[in-house]
């Protein structure tokens, strides 16, 4: 996929997991929804690695610590150390320790991968804006959250306290469906303040730096199921990404994404990594991948033909985000997604 298209238009020539040296992977959305893999994510990752592939797991999450990230990953047939583990709490908490004193005080809400996260920086969480904390930081707590910890962040804001959050995704991926994320527990604090927090997670350059600086890796692939955190991220990052369809971003959405949302790949889940991507060709204004036709006529996207419907998506993104330009694709793709069974 081109870089101006964000689409790739020669394909890759081999598997991803050969192009690049470390998939660096969301987790929610992509290898579990709540506690249970999805369906190929472990099959997959093990060959990838087993191929050499190095594989890094960063997580916006913030309510678990590496280690038991790693454990989880571990019990879904994943052996995985806590290393290979990047949250957003890490993230936040080097930004925190650079601007706070060593020892400072910081009230937390959220949850213990946040506590870790601090304490390994040199700080001290503590409960209450009366424990006189330096920094206040926010972080997915799960669904037991306690309603008081807001009023607690609210009471200490208010009388100047710097406020940081790991991330502001408002949903994350379960089990049951898709539930509020941090970044709507972040709106309740911001509604309540009119304060603004420094946010560190992605798609913001803090999750990318810490994930640097732990990783090491030298040709990343960012593998994310979300367009305004993964996606972006990786734009902001300057490197290749790859979208998988088993989270919160559907092909509709895909197609009507804005430039700095656009995947280099798309694939429908984790088996994307062990195959190489099909190019577009592009010809007086039709898209070419595989055994299908895109193009951009008034009011709609059109496509016509037949093979493998992830081609047929990829030549839909080439035929909208080209017509869009640097604007969002308003065209109408209901038809043509109906055609790929979308």
């Amino acid at each position: 996929m081109s870089r101006s298209a964000r689409t790739s238009t020669e394909g890759t020539g081999g598997a991803l997991s050969e192009v690049y040296d470390t998939a660096l992977l969301d987790l929610d959305g992509v290898v579990y929804a709540g506690g249970r893999a999805i369906v190929h994510a472990v099959d997959s990752l093990l060959t990838a690695r087993n191929g050499g592939m190095r594989l890094a797991y960063v997580t916006n999450n913030a309510s678990r610590t590496p280690d038991t990230v790693a454990s989880h990953l571990s019990d879904l047939g994943l052996p995985t150390e806590a290393d290979d583990v990047i949250t957003s709490a890490q993230a936040v908490a080097r930004i925190v320790a650079e601007r706070v004193p060593e020892g400072a005080r910081v009230l937390v809400v959220g949850g213990e991968g946040l506590r870790v996260a601090l304490r390994e920086r040199g700080l001290v969480p503590v409960e209450s804006a009366e424990d006189d904390p330096a920094a206040v930081v926010q972080g997915y707590g799960g669904p037991g959250l306690v309603w008081g910890r807001f009023a607690e962040a609210c009471y200490a804001i208010a009388r100047g306290v710097p406020w940081f959050a790991s991330n502001t995704d408002l949903t994350i991926p379960g089990e049951r469906g898709i539930a509020p994320g941090n970044g709507a527990a972040v709106e309740v604090v911001r509604i309540a303040t009119g304060a603004e927090p420094t946010v560190a997670g992605k798609p913001l350059p803090p999750m990318h730096r810490e994930t640097v600086l732990r990783t090491g890796a030298r040709r990343p692939l960012v593998v994310g199921d979300r367009l305004d955190t993964d996606i972006e991220g990786a734009v902001n990052g300057g490197v290749d990404s790859l979208l998988v369809l088993t989270g919160v971003t559907d092909p509709a959405g895909l197609l009507a994404a804005s430039p700095r949302h656009r995947p280099t790949y798309v694939d429908a889940d984790l088996r994307g990594l062990l195959r190489a991507q099909t190019g577009v060709a592009a010809e007086g204004g039709r898209f070419r991948c595989g055994g299908w036709e895109a193009s951009a006529t008034v009011g709609e996207l059109e496509l016509a033909g037949g093979g493998e419907p992830l081609d047929g998506l990829r030549a839909l993104c080439a035929a909208a985000w080209t017509a869009a330009g640097a604007e969002v694709c308003a065209l109408d793709p209901r038809r043509a997604l109906a055609r790929l069974g979308w």
